[in-house]
């Protein structure tokens, strides 16, 4: 039996080669959108995008796993594992955290003490970040309660900055309240790239770019000056995902390549619904940590 297994939610865009490279068992969301599977497209932003041009009100919506679900794949991991961690989707934007707390609470109470529940604060690739993290101390040889500690201390360290192609979509999914989607929209409209982030585990406007030529250019100028804030860094770790806008995550991890020559990036689809389905088509995200 091995010492640590991870857990982790697919509010993650990561992948299922990176899932089984882990070793790490994925928890299932749920996605109720019963239009979607009448209409054409490869995936769910093809799908979206044909449901807004077809005037469709009724877009997808998603559930967090049921404590049931938690319950079952605890159990099963801890078949394969002496401790458990399992890294959540802030409880900010989801119960999915507090669904595991219930979870643990109906396992026996000698398995209670073998489930370790973290709260990321963060989302999509910026959990990835975390479980690359939460991997690497496994290697060093840290025991689980080490490993906690030190992503507890990260938390704050982890930063997630995205654009969206439309802010409708956040606004229909509860995530961004109708009066922020409208001036989102008005900026665009004349130009202002609103830039946002998680702040304290909740999505907010966190800057405005003017006169950046596109969306990868706007991340990458806030990146970049972030960044060039911090002098003493051996390399930032850096996650980039899209909404099936392969062209724009393309540019700018080659805008950040050119610039910062200890930069490791790795770059995801967005492959999680539970994510995709807010944010809407032509979105991309950025995470990233300093080490």
């Amino acid at each position: 039996m091995e010492k640590i297994g991870f857990i982790i939610g697919e509010s993650s865009s990561i992948s299922k080669k990176e899932v089984k490279n882990f070793n790490a068992a994925q928890i299932p969301f749920i996605l109720d959108w019963e239009e979607g599977d009448k209409l054409q497209g490869d995936n769910i932003f093809q799908k979206m995008v044909e449901a807004d041009k077809k005037n469709i009100k009724n877009f997808a919506k998603t559930s967090q796993p049921s404590p049931f679900v938690f319950k079952k794949i605890f159990a099963k991991e801890l078949k394969k594992f002496e401790k458990i961690i399992f890294i959540s989707i802030s409880s900010k934007l989801s119960g999915t955290y507090n669904s595991a707390l219930q979870a643990k609470k109906m396992l026996e109470k000698e398995n209670q003490k073998k489930v370790f529940i973290f709260d990321s604060l963060n989302a999509d690739v910026a959990e990835i970040l975390f479980i690359f993290f939460a991997d690497k101390l496994r290697k060093e040889g840290k025991s689980v309660e080490e490993i906690i500690k030190i992503l507890e201390d990260k938390v704050s360290k982890v930063y997630l900055i995205g654009m969206l192609g439309n802010p409708k979509w956040l606004e229909a999914g509860g995530r961004l309240g109708h009066s922020k989607a409208t001036i989102l929209r008005k900026m665009q409209k004349i130009g202002m790239r609103p830039i946002l982030g998680m702040v304290s585990g909740e999505i907010k406007p966190i800057a405005l770019k003017m006169q950046a030529k596109n969306m990868s250019m706007a991340i990458f100028k806030h990146f970049k000056s972030e960044i060039e804030k911090i002098k003493d860094y051996k390399k930032i770790k850096i996650a980039i995902s899209h909404a099936d806008n392969l062209k724009g995550a393309k540019e700018l991890r080659n805008e950040i390549e050119k610039s910062f020559e200890r930069a490791e990036i790795v770059s995801f689809n967005i492959s999680s619904f539970v994510i995709g389905s807010h944010i809407g088509p032509g979105s991309i995200i950025c995470a990233w940590t300093l080490q």
